[in-house]
């Protein structure tokens, strides 16, 4: 790779032994992906460890909490203090909420772990926004911005619906990035590359949040990890479309990046989405595969739900407003449990609005900081799973075995009040 003058200091020892180490893995990193050089970022979204399911068991490996940290983002064994971020930071989601762990049915261990690790985060100068949509909370990029960004909803998120540009990173590197303000010049960085695969012709009218979930679903089956272009959208979609869409088709693919032609920044025309290139494959998008991705998504048979989840990604304000509004003068069955999660900076809104009193009401409980995939949490007797996020609804059965429907906010919200599931395509 040619590197910069202040990038050869770094890989040389010149700015400490941990920046020497993240330099050096990014380096390798770039040199295996091809990338001819480092590109600058001042916005890093990661998680250094906490969501990690088997840090618990690794903690008495260690002889500081400190030490582990170094150990597994920067392969450095031989430092005990990290310093302080270079560029703009946050940490995504953690491994549950502290202030309701115990309502998440979480071990006290656990709570301790994500203690040390705040502590620690707070130290580097990491900004603790500690949700998977930093986008809701003020980390909003702008179109052609360099970012390095893990959570892989986030990262369709900003490369489908402003156009700024980040690749999925993992915990490595994207902790390597917080210390040098590098990351590779390849992949969703280069224009290049940025262009559609498969065009898909979408006969059904998308319009509902669910449709764009389902949208996005297909969009990650058929694609896998490229890019497709949807043509033929009529309807204007939300923030919260494109964050469904996204968040899903990174789950049923690993889809970075989707166009929706003459609605995404770079799609305004079909020719504009697919540059010079022509689509690989043409597919259609009709009712009947609308419905055939919507059954699959809906592998419940039982019709008793247990466990109604909403807030994968995390909720918006206009979703909490919603379900508040859905909920309002209600109760959810006692037969089972109903969780809404937001980022915690909405919390205050949500308390402030009446929204948190309303949902609490109902006998709901409203979460931040985490989500049931990422903390491995449910009810322990739940078996039988309702969300509107086909994002969750694809991960649940196999992180818990448990069933799942898939459907509105309302068709959750009416099955956690009657505890029965009533959704149709």
């Amino acid at each position: 790779m040619k590197l910069k003058q202040d990038e050869i200091e770094m890989l040389e020892g010149k700015r400490g032994l941990p920046v020497q180490r993240a330099m050096e893995f990014l380096v390798k990193y770039g040199d295996v992906l091809g990338a001819e050089e480092m590109v600058d970022t001042q916005n890093i979204c990661g998680t250094i460890n906490n969501t990690t399911p088997f840090l618990d068991t690794l903690i008495d490996k260690f002889e500081s909490f400190e030490h582990l940290v170094s150990e597994l983002n920067y392969n450095c064994d031989d430092v005990r203090e990290i310093p302080r971020v270079s560029a703009f930071s946050c940490q995504l989601e953690h491994g549950l909420d502290p202030d309701v762990w115990e309502k998440q049915y979480i071990k006290k261990s656990k709570f301790d772990i994500n203690e040390k690790d705040e502590a620690i985060s707070r130290r580097m100068n990491l900004n603790l926004i500690c949700t998977c949509s930093p986008y809701l909370v003020g980390n909003l990029p702008v179109f052609g911005e360099h970012c390095v960004w893990m959570e892989s909803s986030a990262v369709a998120y900003i490369n489908t619906a402003i156009g700024a540009r980040t690749n999925c990173e993992g915990r490595e590197s994207s902790a390597c990035s917080m210390l040098t303000g590098k990351t590779p010049y390849w992949g969703l960085h280069l224009p290049e590359n940025r262009y559609g695969h498969y065009l898909v012709d979408v006969q059904y009218h998308i319009e509902s949040v669910r449709d764009w979930g389902l949208l996005g679903y297909y969009g990650g089956m058929i694609a896998g990890e490229k890019i497709p272009v949807f043509n033929g959208i009529k309807s204007k979609p939300t923030m919260e479309s494109y964050k469904h869409a996204g968040a899903a088709g990174a789950s049923s693919g690993g889809t970075e990046m989707m166009h929706v032609v003459g609605l995404t920044p770079e799609a305004r025309t079909l020719q504009e989405a697919f540059g010079s290139k022509k689509p690989e494959q043409n597919f259609v998008l009709d009712r009947a595969e609308m419905e055939r991705t919507y059954n699959l998504l809906n592998t419940a048979t039982n019709p008793n739900v247990d466990f109604v989840m909403l807030g994968c990604p995390h909720y918006s304000l206009r979703q909490l407003w919603e379900t508040a509004m859905l909920l309002e003068g209600k109760k959810i069955s006692p037969n089972l449990e109903m969780w809404v999660f937001i980022p915690r900076a909405l919390k205050e809104v949500a308390d402030r609005n009446g929204y948190t009193k309303i949902i609490e009401a109902s006998g709901a409980l409203l979460m931040a900081d985490t989500c049931p995939a990422l903390a491995r949490a449910k009810p322990p007797t739940a078996k039988v799973i309702a969300t509107d996020s086909a994002k969750q609804s694809h991960y649940m059965p196999g992180i818990f075995g448990a069933e799942s429907y898939f459907g509105s906010t309302e068709d959750c919200v009416k099955a956690a009040i009657t505890g029965k599931w009533e959704g149709r395509f």
